[in-house]
């Protein structure tokens, strides 16, 4: 299991892509957590879609990835999960607890455990700015953070991306 945290536009999708297809030998599974709830979005998953190409399949899992994870183990020998923030974002949205969240991580990183592929975990990397102005942005800060911390002790390898730029902090 590896774990890519880092800010916005740091360059941990492509390196996680990248990644995966030479794990994978030209073929990987494709997490994909994020719905397209608004034309801003859409554009964002279609351009993600296009950049992949052919070699990747794609499941869609907003809610329960753990069992895509599982799926995915089955036919593939890479999987990227992109993204771990926009996972938890989907959770706070449909009202579940902190508890709940967390508990969901725990089920991402026992299903990446049970299966041979090498499951590279995306995650943005969001408390080194400005405390939240509301209590939403605080709590999706702080569940953010305890999930990134849950997953790097469970990764054997984290890469912080910094301007494009990966620096290994755990092999």
């Amino acid at each position: 299991m590896k774990l890519i945290t880092g800010g916005a536009r740091s360059g941990k999708s492509l390196y996680a892509e990248k990644l995966a297809i030479k794990i994978g030998n030209g073929r990987a599974a494709y997490i994909a957590t994020a719905q397209a709830l608004d034309d801003e979005m859409s554009k964002r998953i279609e351009t993600h879609k296009i950049r992949r190409g052919a070699n990747w399949q794609t499941f869609e899992a907003p809610f329960n990835a753990d069992e895509k994870i599982l799926l995915a183990g089955e036919q593939f020998s890479a999987i990227l999960f992109d993204c771990v923030t926009m996972y938890i974002s989907n959770l706070i949205c449909a009202d579940k607890s902190e508890e709940e969240i967390l508990t969901a991580i725990e089920k991402l990183i026992s299903a990446a455990s049970k299966i041979t592929a090498v499951t590279i975990f995306v995650t943005n990397e969001v408390g080194g700015g400005l405390v939240p102005e509301n209590e939403l942005g605080r709590r999706f800060r702080d569940i953010a953070g305890t999930a990134n911390q849950r997953l790097a002790a469970a990764s054997d390898e984290v890469i912080l991306m910094v301007s494009g730029i990966p620096l290994v902090i755990k092999k």
